[in-house]
């Protein structure tokens, strides 16, 4: 038996099986237990070697043993650091971890993990995953390590070392042209989803600021008194309407980003789409009774709950195909055709910017820091020019 000193701590190396273990004496437990550290492998210079290693890990502070994996890393993240996101994101991210990175990196011990280890497996994904997947897969890596950093669980958060590689193109997104346009809103009509087709596409509004929207949020003017007020208490009885952007459907309820929050005046089309599906609605909720849930969404279930984000992109790519147009298309690229109508039709893109609740220029900014509520029009008028009044009664 063989004693060396490694650091403050005596090391011993014994043969042992077919192979060499190594331990280090670390006193004795709260329990009276005498603890040792072990570490085995086939000849004495590997096991030195990963006693020095230990020894450093132990006086960094690395608490995890030598068989703590990366799939327990990633499981350990995907239960604890995700506190606070909404269902769909965790979802999401356990679908990319569970799909990609543990069936790529889950055996390997996480004091084992290397950079080379991480850079060839995300170029073994390049040629067949989009940029963008790639980027995801490789930061619920590095955030996987990063939160074993902050336990104490590994010393260096290899991932954070690699570049993320180059991918394919994935699908990139598409715009309606005004004759495509046309076509989805007529095959919209016989749809559930009218309303939001027509809303979506009018204004541009994100898909996840259209779930989001309630009815206290839809308003009308009162001339009279020079106000907007909601439809909730003055009805549809008056001439110009719009909605207020300021909630999503996003943990926390708020939009994307503080910028988001506008207010855009309707579309009469818009605001006729609303007018129906407000009737239907009451019938809808009158049909349920009882089992109503009453959340005051404009665009909800059969029994008042959110809508689903996979149920509305069902329903959309029916209309599509409805529209003879087939089923490779998004609801938000809903909004992508409302920025191509709104640019082919001339509007400047500083005008566009504030439709789509962008802060691309100085000037954007400071129209949101100084104006809470600003009512922007140009895009209800240029949307009446295009698709006219004649859908109307």
């Amino acid at each position: 038996m063989a004693k060396i000193l490694i650091g403050k701590y005596e090391a011993t190396i014994y043969p042992e099986g077919d192979g060499f273990t190594g331990a280090i004496s670390l006193g004795f437990g709260p329990d009276g237990k005498r603890q040792r550290l072990k570490r085995k492998a086939k000849t004495k210079a590997v096991v030195k070697d990963k006693l020095i290693k230990a020894v450093k890990a132990l006086e960094a502070g690395v608490t995890a043993s030598e068989t703590y994996t990366v799939r327990e890393a990633v499981n350990d993240w995907l239960s604890k650091g995700l506190k606070g996101r909404s269902e769909n994101t965790v979802t999401k991210l356990r679908i990319l971890a569970e799909t990609h990175v543990i069936p790529g990196l889950g055996k390997i011990k996480l004091q084992h993990l290397r950079a080379d280890h991480v850079d060839e497996w995300l170029d073994q994904h390049a040629s067949r995953l989009a940029t963008t997947t790639l980027r995801e897969i490789h930061s619920v890596l590095k955030r996987a390590i990063r939160q074993a950093q902050a336990r104490d669980m590994v010393l260096r958060n290899v991932a954070a070392l690699v570049t993320t590689p180059t991918g394919t193109d994935g699908r990139p997104s598409k715009a309606l042209t005004r004759q495509q346009a046309e076509a989805v809103l007529k095959a919209a009509e016989v749809s559930e989803l009218h309303a939001y087709v027509v809303i979506s596409l009018t204004t541009g509004v994100r898909t996840e600021e259209a779930r989001a929207l309630r009815w206290d949020h839809v308003v009308a003017w009162i001339p009279s008194l020079k106000t907007w007020h909601p439809v909730t208490e003055v009805g549809f009885k008056h001439k110009k309407f719009a909605i207020y952007v300021w909630r999503a459907d996003r943990e926390g309820g708020d939009t994307k980003t503080r910028k988001s929050r506008r207010t855009l005046e309707l579309p009469k089309l818009a605001a006729q789409a609303l007018r129906q599906h407000h009737t239907r609605q009451a019938v809808l909720k009158l049909k349920a009774g009882e089992a109503w849930q009453d959340h005051q969404l404009v665009f909800c279930t059969s029994v008042g709950t959110p809508l689903n984000a996979s149920n509305v992109r069902r329903a959309f790519r029916k209309i599509t195909k409805r529209a003879g147009l087939g089923t490779a298309w998004s609801p938000r690229e809903l909004r992508h055709s409302f920025v191509s109508i709104m640019s082919d039709q001339g509007v400047p893109i500083e005008t566009i910017a504030d439709l789509v609740g962008h802060a691309s220029t100085s000037v954007t900014e400071a129209v949101y820091r100084h104006q809470l509520r600003p009512v922007i029009t140009k895009g209800a008028h240029t949307m009446n020019t295009i698709f006219g009044d004649s859908r109307h009664g």
